[in-house]
C-alpha cells in the first residue's frame, strides 16, 4: 500500500473540482491499479472513495538551442488519478502531512 500516492494534485482546477464535486486528484505509481488507488486513499485519508478514474500523462518532448549546440529530451510520463468521494467526506492534504 505504500508508495501509491506519490503527492496531491494542487491546481486551480482541482481545487474548483474538490469544490463541487468532491474530486481529489494524485500523482499515482504507473503500475498501480484503480483498486489498489481506491485502498491507499480510504486507508491514508480515512475516507470512503465512490469512484476513480486514472488517466497516463505522456511526456513532451523539450529542446533548448545553447552557444554549443541543441540539446534534446522528453519529461517523464507518469500516472494521475482522480477520486471521488462519497457524500460529507472531505480530504486536507495539510493536516496529514
Amino acid at each position: 500500500m505504500t508508495g501509491i500516492i506519490l503527492r496531491p494534485i494542487v491546481t486551480e482546477k482541482m481545487s474548483l473540482l474538490q469544490d463541487k464535486q468532491r474530486k481529489y486528484a494524485f500523482e499515482v505509481d504507473s503500475k498501480a491499479n484503480k483498486i489498489q488507488i481506491e485502498k491507499a486513499v480510504s486507508k491514508k485519508f480515512n475516507v470512503t472513495v465512490e469512484n476513480v478514474h486514472t488517466v497516463v500523462v505522456k511526456g513532451k518532448k523539450k529542446m533548448q538551442l545553447t552557444r554549443s549546440g541543441r540539446f534534446e529530451g522528453r519529461t517523464r510520463t507518469w500516472k494521475k488519478a482522480i477520486v471521488t468521494l462519497k457524500e460529507g467526506d472531505k480530504i486536507d492534504y495539510f493536516e496529514n502531512v
